[in-house]
């Protein structure tokens, strides 16, 4: 292959990892690549997996192209220059629908930066929405695995990885699997998948896990059925699945939902019994996962981006939730009943907005405290490092949007990892005050080259501090002790477990779920 080096980096582009899942290959586990024997240009991406769903400035634009399983190698150095570096096999977010791989400029992981260590980068395209995660008895006919695709692509780069990365002067021996958001939620999967014990050996999770996101296979079977019904493709037969895959990528997208949601034939990862045999509860409660370190956590507001979408979506002129939308939301957001509680424990008098009582409840209920009891049965069996990102003056890519505040937002920290990342096309960072375009400032770069440095030494030993335990300490639940890293521009800081569960409302949420305080 031919890449190119820009500022020190080699990158290699659009590098097939898979055979194009078209035709009878459309839902079916990802089969080889053809090799090919003239030089292959490697200078420029390939195209992303087939979407709808842009949820206004995060993604776009819709693709409708089925030959999308590519993959792409940012590295500082190739073979024989050196000894290897460590690898990072990084999945874009985007809900299992929507995002796609050539939004991620990962050079300045590549590099290091100035406080961190060379290493490989490795980002990917993997199937999604209705054609990476359907789950259907008519597609089943031959026993392969089926209904998570999109995992099983994702398993086919670990594997690629296995076999090639050392030409591009990595170790894989040393392979970190992470994402973001649903990349999050995909390297659970992985975490829990025996097809990829052995395939990496550290776990990054970030803004995740949500145990909920995994649904068990009934749901999954339920919901393709009635896709298959709505397609025309009635029954469970060879001739059904033929029907399925004679579909074309237009009508599986016209199914799939429009550009503010996805419709209720999509559902994501689901517990198919072989690629995701259990729960990934189950498993972390009884130890049966691929056991490594694990780096996570989440941004302070992560619910700012769905307040977001729904001003962006919201009539002209865009504006924020108001007080009875608020009610509105939670009603519908939880169990019948728990709203009345929320709205006690969350009242809208006591936040600056309606909007910012939406977003406490919701980061609150829906992924803080979720995440820390599953922060609690990883500890104990591995080493966890958990973080809160709480620096809440960043860019923010969504349209300057009358009363509307980010502050930390979900996605907002991925500029600091990736350079310039800023959602789709339609994505412009803004400064939160002004509305006014701008890049990280000075404050900023050096958060920057801190999240670079603890990701890449990470990948490197598996420990954010590279050793030692400072300034990051492995999570402990033990009182008065130091358990998560603060991400912000001011000095590094930790704080213990008991202030985290005091901040996020925990001993509300735990009892309204049924969860172990």
């Amino acid at each position: 292959m031919r890449g190119f080096l820009k500022d020190g980096v080699y990158e290699f582009l659009g590098i097939p990892y898979a055979a194009p899942p078209v035709g009878a290959l459309r839902w079916m586990p990802p089969r080889p690549a053809s090799p090919w024997t003239a030089i292959r240009d490697a200078t420029k991406f390939g195209p992303g997996c087939p979407q709808v769903t842009g949820l206004g400035a995060f993604a776009g634009p819709t693709s409708a192209t089925e030959d999308c399983l590519y993959l792409n190698v940012f590295t500082t150095q190739l073979s024989g220059a050196g000894g290897p570096k460590a690898v990072l096999v990084w999945i874009h977010g985007g809900g299992n629908f929507d995002g796609v791989s050539s939004a991620y400029d990962a050079s300045k992981l590549a590099t290091g930066g100035p406080l961190g260590i060379a290493t490989v980068v490795v980002t990917l395209n993997y199937r999604l929405g209705l054609f990476g995660f359907l789950a259907h008895p008519a597609l089943d006919t031959n026993g392969h695995p089926s209904g998570n695709y999109g995992i099983m692509d994702i398993q086919a780069v670990l594997q690629w990885v296995k076999r090639n990365i050392r030409a591009f002067g990595g170790d894989p021996g040393r392979v970190a699997l992470g994402g973001q958001s649903a990349g999050a939620v995909d390297t659970v999967a992985n975490l829990v998948s025996p097809l990829a014990a052995g395939l990496f050996n550290r776990a990054v999770v970030q803004s995740g896990p949500a145990l909920e996101r995994i649904f068990p296979l009934s749901v999954g079977v339920a919901a393709g059925i009635a896709f298959a019904n709505a397609a025309g493709c009635p029954g469970k037969n060879l001739q059904a699945a033929e029907c399925l895959r004679s579909l074309s990528v237009a009508r599986v997208l016209q199914l799939e939902g429009t550009p503010k949601s996805s419709g209720p034939y999509v559902t994501g990862p689901m517990i198919d019994g072989v690629v995701i045999p259990i729960s990934p509860e189950q498993a972390y409660a009884t130890g049966r996962f691929n056991r490594m370190p694990v780096m996570g956590g989440n941004t302070e507001n992560e619910q700012t981006f769905e307040n977001a979408i729904q001003a962006y979506f919201s009539a002209s002129p865009r504006e924020p939730v108001k007080t009875p939308k608020y009610e509105s939301i939670l009603s519908s957001a939880f169990p019948p009943g728990t709203d009345i509680k929320v709205l006690a424990e969350y009242p809208a008098s006591m936040y600056p907005s309606p909007q910012l009582a939406l977003s406490a409840a919701l980061t609150d209920g829906l992924s803080m405290c979720g995440a820390r009891y599953v922060v609690h049965l990883w500890s104990r069996f591995v080493h966890v490092y958990q973080y809160e990102f709480d620096y809440q003056d960043a860019p923010f890519y969504f349209p300057h949007m009358s009363g509307f505040i980010p502050l930390a937002s979900h996605t907002i920290d991925l500029q600091f990892l990736f350079r310039n990342w800023h959602g789709g096309i339609l994505g412009v960072n803004l400064d939160q005050a002004t509305g006014q375009p701008r890049e990280l400032n000075a404050a900023e770069t050096q958060l920057s080259d801190r999240l670079v440095a603890f990701f890449t030494k990470f990948a490197d030993t598996g420990n954010p501090n590279g050793s030692g335990d400072f300034p990051w300490p492995v999570f402990t639940t033990q009182p008065e002790v130091p358990a998560v890293l603060s991400q912000s521009i001011s000095a590094l800081s930790t704080f213990t477990d008991a202030e985290f569960a005091a901040r996020h409302h925990c001993t509300f949420w735990d009892s309204v779920f049924g969860l172990p305080e």
